[in-house]
């Protein structure tokens, strides 16, 4: 895969969503809920309004409705605005 976001876009690798409930009931797909973190897999380089400051590998929080859906190879991914991302996670 070569995806390179341009301005300040970042593509995301979302988090599988969960499977199974606390108590160890499994969830099936149609109430899945969508994840709302994932890991940066690239980063635009910004604009001269828009510095960068996430970069490759972090692993982010995003909101529910932010970013628009990417199958690549057979993977789903995210590309969103920097300014979609709510947090970094760090540790």
């Amino acid at each position: 895969m070569n995806v390179k976001p341009l301005s300040d876009r970042v593509l995301i690798l979302p988090n599988p969503a969960e499977e199974k409930t606390a108590g160890g009931l499994f969830i099936p797909d149609t109430a899945k809920e969508k994840p709302l973190a994932g890991k940066v897999v690239a980063v635009g380089p910004g604009t001269a309004e828009v510095k960068m400051e996430v970069k490759e590998g972090d692993t982010v929080l995003y909101g529910k409705y932010a970013g628009t859906e990417l199958h690549i190879d057979g993977t789903d991914y995210l590309i969103m605005k920097q300014a979609d991302i709510v947090a970094v996670i760090e540790g």
